[in-house]
């Protein structure tokens, strides 16, 4: 991922048993220093396109389709506020049922997970019941009945699979906003900006500082 080198450097105190004194420094990547987006850009909306994720499409594949290049993959998950990436990224069709078989067992995906309401609307077409909400098996409600001019009892519930519910749960990941193109080198700018040290005690250079050595005493 392009990601990380893009990041800037620290002169870290070596863990290693094999180093040659207690002053020794080893060099790496300072993943504490985070992307985010710019917050005047992220309130813009103007700025961002809405995507959906097909079915076994990368983070990287995304970046090829609207950039051109597969390495501007951490593009797509900063503005898409993606953080973990195995947990927020939808997973393809084999990734969700392997997953759903491990969690749950093969015996168990197909058997009813929770009850949920299916929508109902009145004799004028609005809704007096909304899909979705989670409800006991023998939920029932009464609802006018236009021929008779009386009510009727109905129970209007389906069962969710364990299956079904992960499949839902993995739709949802598919719509993200991703920056538009004639905004994108702006955008890297200001990444690479942020990146740059401000002068401190650490401070080495503009890409590197230099942590205190816990080791070594005055």
């Amino acid at each position: 991922m392009g990601y990380f080198r893009e990041l800037p450097d620290l002169l870290y105190q070596s863990p290693y048993s094999n180093r040659i004194s207690s002053g020794a420094y080893i060099s790496a990547k300072n993943i504490f220093r985070r992307m985010k987006i710019r917050d005047d850009l992220k309130n813009n909306f103007s700025v961002f396109n809405k995507y959906e994720i097909r079915d076994g499409e990368r983070p990287d594949i995304v970046a090829k389709n609207l950039y051109g290049k597969s390495n501007l993959d951490w593009v797509v998950l900063i503005t898409a506020n993606i953080i973990n990436v195995r947990d927020e990224w939808p997973l393809s069709s084999k990734e969700l049922y392997d997953f759903t078989v491990s969690k749950y067992g093969i015996k168990e995906i197909n058997k009813v997970k929770h009850y949920e309401t299916t929508e109902v609307k009145n004799m004028n077409g609005a809704i007096i019941l909304p899909k979705g909400k989670i409800v006991d098996e023998n939920f029932k409600i009464r609802k006018p009945d236009i021929a008779n001019e009386a009510t009727t009892t109905i129970n209007p519930v389906r069962g969710v699979t364990y299956y079904e519910y992960e499949v839902e749960e993995n739709e949802k990941k598919r719509n993200i906003d991703v920056l538009r193109g004639q905004y994108l080198q702006e955008f890297i700018i200001d990444i690479k900006n942020e990146m740059i040290y401000k002068r401190s005690s650490q401070f080495v250079n503009d890409k590197l500082i230099k942590t205190e050595n816990t080791r070594v005493t005055n």
